[in-house]
């Protein structure tokens, strides 16, 4: 067994140096708490400029930086004006895409020939190129104007498409694309048809959004009607679009500019566009994106704006934002320095690396209903303050065979064996315990190929194989796996780290109110166990511990041992779950932990056991070694 077990090590190590995935960075949609609005003012020159605007709630939008432009339009364009901005998130979780119509009406509406392209990593700095469509493809002598570029992710080439309207000599306005290259300054080819009505007429403004592998392309019939209408196909390039009848837009007014946005944490659409000759916007609600009524009534911004786009943002995204140009006025910030994670995390694992000199924390990936989730992340920090997202290191989908549901509760050690460091991540799925092992704490990780713990112990008949913990005793250097729903049991790992030995499986469950999230450290002479009260989706989820002389000895529990619960006076609820951090060198300790969302969550019902977040507070010991009772804060 142990020369297999050293094979095994050895064939994981070797997997990793060569292991490669596309991982996912930045926010999930779960993760989102606000929107971007990115709009233009007016046809006066300096008015034909990228603004941007803010809300929490998709309805109520407060302009930034005064209503003044986030970019100098003679910096980025050739016409000194620029117009339609359309902004995208995209796929990889760590880049933004804009692109805008260089153009200023002052010249004339048949006068521009380019578009902007832009690409960002904060929403802030943006690095930018323009391509003159005349200038740059032959044949293309007689163009007249070059309109509302906009972008999406085709994922059946895996690239950006950019699309757009032309109109060549008294031609029809003609909707065209072409895919960017890599880094987003170019095309790689020239410039095809991607859609023109059945009727030959003219098509501008196109706005395309995927729903459920259905692309739904909403158009102004330019000179014939104004009015949005709406073209389908399940292929962007296939030329085989479904024309739906009749139109979008819920006024008789003329229209341009639709955008679709999809409301956060929502099953609904919101369809915008710009009523010019009113100067006005309208807003309209869907759920099937086919029928749509007016939300005017709930709409409210403190601005004016002309043809653009929304895209929902991150706690750090709108942080990053307000930053750089102020908080508007009567804008209210949902912004705390707890939760420490943005976004839905819970069953958070803490350690100090020594190799990178920075601190991760282990997550559950919330916000799932039924907690489904099926990926782990881990987040990086130098300061136990800022948080930075290192992305996806272990997808059940594609890096597990024995499991494909219930990513829960992970804890991870790191070794560091003749010169190099090895990060053995113990994990739940599927109500079962597996390892995967990696080089650095980032990841990424290979799973062993089987469950570690898919077992129960002798004289065990209720509860769940999920929430491991892992603990080195600083004694004597042996490694010991914890793990229980309804019991607590211990073993000691092998050499490996890979296995347990099964002569040493114990049962040590403290008392009735253990329930789950068992967390061993050490202090002082003392092992400290703490442990989860109560249920996850409960508001009295809470905290409580014992002391042993031993790893996996005879369990001594204080009185009044619960050190964490609900601070109801702070909307603070279902505390739990925790892991603890000591700084090195220091007798400075924290509590990692999470809570239910806040303010949210306490009106959620069950589901508040799934959307929960990630803390941290300061864990004091009194002079005997008892822990002194923790007040979760904001």
């Amino acid at each position: 067994m142990k020369g297999r077990s050293l094979i095994t090590v050895f064939l994981l190590t070797t997997i990793l140096s060569t292991y490669a995935q596309d991982y996912k960075y930045g926010p999930a949609e779960k993760d989102y708490v606000a929107y971007l609005f990115a709009y233009f003012k007016g046809n006066a020159v300096e008015n034909e400029a990228v603004c941007y605007a803010i809300s929490t709630d998709g309805y109520n939008y407060r302009a930034l930086n005064s209503n003044k432009p986030i970019l100098d339009s003679k910096v980025i364009s050739t016409t000194g004006g620029v117009r339609d901005p359309h902004i995208l998130r995209g796929v990889d979780g760590k880049s933004f895409y804009m692109v805008l119509t260089d153009m200023t009406s002052s010249k004339g509406w048949d006068s521009n020939r380019a578009m902007i392209l832009l690409k960002s990593d904060d929403l802030v700095n943006w690095k930018h190129s323009v391509i003159n469509i005349q200038q740059r493809y032959k044949g293309h002598d007689d163009l007249k104007r070059v309109w509302a570029p906009q972008t999406i992710f085709d994922p059946a080439v895996g690239k950006y498409m950019v699309y757009w309207s032309m109109q060549h000599g008294n031609g029809p306005d003609v909707i065209y694309y072409a895919y960017a290259n890599s880094d987003f300054t170019d095309f790689e080819a020239e410039p095809k048809v991607l859609f023109l009505p059945k009727n030959g007429k003219s098509c501008i403004d196109g706005d395309i959004v995927n729903k459920n592998g259905l692309y739904y392309l909403f158009y102004k019939t330019e000179g014939d009607g104004n009015g949005i209408r709406l073209a389908l196909t399940d292929s962007l390039t296939s030329g085989k679009w479904i024309e739906q009848p009749g139109y979008k837009q819920q006024t008789r007014d003329a229209v341009e500019g639709s955008s679709v946005f999809k409301l956060n944490h929502s099953d609904k659409y919101i369809l915008m566009y710009d009523v010019y000759g009113k100067g006005k916007y309208q807003f309209c609600e869907s759920v099937d994106l086919d029928r749509f009524r007016v939300i005017d009534k709930d709409i409210s911004m403190d601005f004016h704006p002309r043809h653009g786009s929304i895209i929902p943002l991150s706690r750090r995204e709108l942080h990053a934002l307000t930053t750089k140009w102020g908080v508007p006025p009567n804008f209210i910030m949902p912004i705390d320095n707890n939760p420490v994670l943005e976004g839905f995390y819970a069953d958070p694992d803490v350690i100090y690396s020594n190799k990178t000199n920075k601190y991760y924390i282990y997550p559950t990936s919330d916000g799932f209903d039924g907690w489904s989730g099926t990926y782990f992340k881990t987040f990086s920090s130098k300061n136990l303050k800022d948080w930075s997202d290192e992305g996806v290191i272990l997808d059940l989908k594609k890096d597990v065979s024995w499991a494909d549901r219930n990513a829960w509760a992970p804890c991870i050690i790191e070794k560091k064996t003749r010169g190099k460091y090895t990060y053995y991540y113990y994990f739940t799925a599927a109500q079962k315990i597996g390892i995967a092992v990696a080089n650095d704490p980032a990841g990424p990780f290979v799973d062993s190929g089987k469950p570690l713990i898919d077992f129960k112990p002798d004289g065990v008949k209720g509860g769940q194989e999920i929430d491991p913990d892992v603990f080195e005793d600083p004694k004597t250097g042996k490694n010991y796996l914890y793990w229980g729903n309804g019991y607590l049991a211990v073993a000691e790992l092998n050499k490996d780290m890979i296995s347990i030995d099964k002569k040493t499986i114990k049962v040590m469950t403290p008392d009735h109110t253990f329930r789950e999230g068992i967390y061993v450290f050490y202090r002082k002479g003392l092992y400290y166990f703490l442990w989860s009260e109560d249920d996850t989706r409960s508001e009295n989820y809470s905290v409580r511990y014992a002391t042993s002389t031993s790893p996996s000895g005879l369990l001594t529990i204080p009185t009044n041992n619960r050190i964490l619960t609900k601070s109801s006076d702070k909307g603070i609820y279902g505390t739990g779950h925790n892991s603890v951090i000591q700084v090195p060198g220091t007798d400075e300790w924290h509590i990692v932990y999470h809570r239910f969302n806040r303010p949210n969550g306490i009106k959620m019902g069950d589901a508040a056991g799934f959307h929960r977040e990630v803390c941290i507070d300061k864990m004091e010991f009194n002079s005997d070694g008892t822990i002194k009772p923790i007040e979760p804060t904001l």
